[in-house]
């Protein structure tokens, strides 16, 4: 498995940014699981879903905090990254090494049909109607597809992945991952637990992996561009909620500047498109101060899933790095072709 590389202000930034408080959420999202578990205090039904939504949306935060740890940005430590990335992987059915891979190419490969994670969407082998039905069945099922999207870069023969130790790491996590989930299954079982697991767990599971795939339709689908500024929908809120779950998922949303500098500290990504939606006033960025207005930006998608060349783009120009297996600091300027980058950022 690669190691991300940071230069010394970059695991500066990552050292002194605060990383702990955006774990508050799970706090309250073990708790809530606790007392969907025991159902204690009160079967009530309001108690019930409030509950439910509660735990849901903390274990959404900590797909985002798997997203995180892809990049190895948790704290100037890639192995705590590493090891955490492993637990949360394992508990999603997803290879910790097979996300990052294909994150990796998420990131140098935008939109473009070497962007394995955004599979279906991004291949222009793909029929719409294909595309459509997945789409679809993505919304109910993300808790489906989404493993089975990253298990390719393990399993497929026609998989990117080449370096035969990065698929003997990806396997024996898909092997340990069965085995843990033989022994939670086998002991909710053994002591016919099987509604209070039903409860506690999955459903709430179910719930965050539709969150989840509404974050992933927000940021990218229907969106044409190459450029990581232009290709991608970025929120920054304008409001508290907005503002409080930008910061409890790590910044995410603020998907754009991410998307261009994949190894900066997540608390420099607002300033950082503030400062080029400053330099570049006549160039109008996927910008939006509520997540409601992307969403509503990015229903029309829906009938017509895709990104990139399925949406209308050329055909991207051969990249300045192929076979990116790392991070880089400016994806624009190390990897994509100048033709591919809008001209206000090329020089930036």
């Amino acid at each position: 498995m690669s190691v991300t590389h940071f230069t010394a202000k970059e695991i500066s930034d990552l050292e002194t940014k605060s990383t702990t408080p955006r774990f508050l959420h799970s706090l309250f999202g073990s708790a809530a699981i606790m007392a969907l578990a025991f159902q204690w205090p009160t079967t009530a039904w309001p108690f019930v879903i409030g509950c439910t939504l509660v735990a849901a949306y903390s274990m959404f935060c900590w797909s985002s905090c798997f997203h995180e740890t892809s990049h190895q940005g948790i704290c100037g430590k890639p192995w705590v990254s590493i090891w955490l990335g492993r637990a949360i992987g394992t508990m999603l059915f997803v290879s910790y090494t097979a996300y990052r891979e294909a994150h990796i190419r998420h990131h140098a490969y935008l939109n473009k049909p070497g962007d394995w994670e955004l599979w279906p969407y991004s291949d222009p082998t793909t029929s719409l109607t294909f595309r459509r039905i997945f789409c679809w069945l993505e919304l109910p099922l993300g808790f489906v597809t989404s493993p089975f999207v990253y298990s390719r870069l393990c399993f497929s023969r026609k998989t990117p992945v080449k370096n035969p130790k990065v698929i003997k790491t990806m396997r024996i996590e898909y092997a340990v991952m069965a085995v843990v989930w033989a022994a939670i299954l086998g002991a909710v079982t053994w002591f016919s637990v099987w509604i209070p697991f039903l409860m506690a767990w999955v459903i709430p599971h179910w719930i965050a992996s539709v969150i989840q795939t509404f974050r992933k339709y927000t940021e990218h689908l229907g969106m044409q561009s190459y450029d990581p500024l232009l290709g991608t929908r970025t929120v920054i809120g304008s409001n508290l909620i907005t503002r409080i779950c930008t910061y409890i998922n790590f910044d995410i949303f603020v998907h754009g500047p991410h998307h261009r500098h994949p190894k900066i500290a997540h608390n420099k990504l607002v300033e950082k498109m503030d400062n080029y939606q400053a330099d570049n006033p006549d160039t109008k960025y996927p910008v939006f101060t509520t997540y409601m207005s992307a969403i509503k930006h990015t229903l029309p998608a829906l009938w017509n899933p895709g990104v990139g060349m399925n949406v209308g783009a050329p055909a991207p120009k051969k990249e300045k790095w192929l076979g990116a297996d790392n991070f880089v600091t400016d994806v624009a300027r190390e990897i994509l072709s100048d033709r591919d980058v809008s001209k206000v950022h090329r020089a930036s």
